[in-house]
């Protein structure tokens, strides 16, 4: 049986800004699970005295086009802690296959915003300017039902790395494809000089978030093991913003080391 909604609400006050109405309101949801199989706990693990889930929360703070920030969890203990730092956060249920069903479940308790922001639990350096984009993008096109982000890829290395997703677009900036694999097969160089990495940021206009969850895993999704490939499958498009702007994730305690000195020695 899946577990009630509970929200924990903390004593920070409803953000407002000048740049959104109530048809267009804004949400980031930030998920974040306890039981990481490489990493448990990674939510709570402390980053420069801070919980990672934390450094995220506080980058979101900083966004500009964002209306309210919340984290979305399937443990008491992480609820607990984002509520010690002023954090809205909202306990969903466990059994959730993916952070997009989560931040889904969690929308519910939001039902004014129409726009809905994923960011990932694990990027502490996630740049607030790039969410602003991806909210503004939304918030002028309607017909954008979903966007994404992707960075040029300069380490020759990443194009053949399988941790590494690979995006294509057509010339209105929408996904062609997403692959672990090389992409595109490159048998011409000039005519397609750069790779670009796929930034796992995401955004949905909220009628679309629930009908993304509601259709079943694609065979391409779970090909390529891409929850983002079901969307393309169901003849849905995928808007695609480009930035440089990397945000470095932590999937193990040593990229969490090197986060910690990457902090460090920013704030010296």
């Amino acid at each position: 049986m899946q577990a009630p909604l509970i929200r924990v609400i903390s004593g920070e006050p409803a953000r407002t800004t000048l740049a959104t109405t109530d048809t267009s309101r804004t949400l980031v949801a930030i998920p974040a699970r306890w039981g990481s199989t490489r990493f448990p706990g990674k939510p709570l693990h402390l980053i420069a005295g801070k919980p990672l889930v934390q450094h995220v929360w506080e980058r979101c703070q900083d966004c500009k086009q964002v209306d309210d920030v919340i984290i979305a969890t399937d443990d008491p203990r992480i609820a607990e802690a984002a509520a010690s730092f002023g954090a809205k956060a909202v306990l969903t249920s466990p059994d959730h296959p993916s952070g997009t069903d989560r931040i889904a479940e969690a929308a519910k308790s939001f039902p004014d915003h129409r726009i809905l922001i994923n960011v990932q639990g694990d990027e502490p350096l996630i740049s607030p300017a790039l969410i602003d984009e991806l909210a503004c993008t939304m918030r002028d096109d309607a017909s954008i039902k979903m966007i994404t982000a992707a960075a040029p890829i300069h380490d020759a290395a990443q194009i053949s790395d399988a941790n590494v997703v690979k995006v294509i677009f057509d010339t209105h900036g929408d996904a062609l494809y997403f692959s672990r694999s090389p992409l595109p097969f490159v048998r011409n160089p000039a005519a397609w000089p750069r790779s670009y990495r796929h930034l796992g940021i995401y955004g949905f206009q909220r009628s679309f978030l629930f009908q993304f969850v509601a259709w079943p895993p694609s065979r391409l999704e779970q090909t390529e093991s891409l929850e983002q490939l079901r969307a393309l499958e169901n003849g849905s498009r995928i808007r695609v913003v480009l930035t440089d702007e990397l945000s470095p994730g932590v999937d193990t305690p040593e990229q969490a080391a090197a986060i910690e000195q990457h902090l460090q020695k920013h704030s010296s």
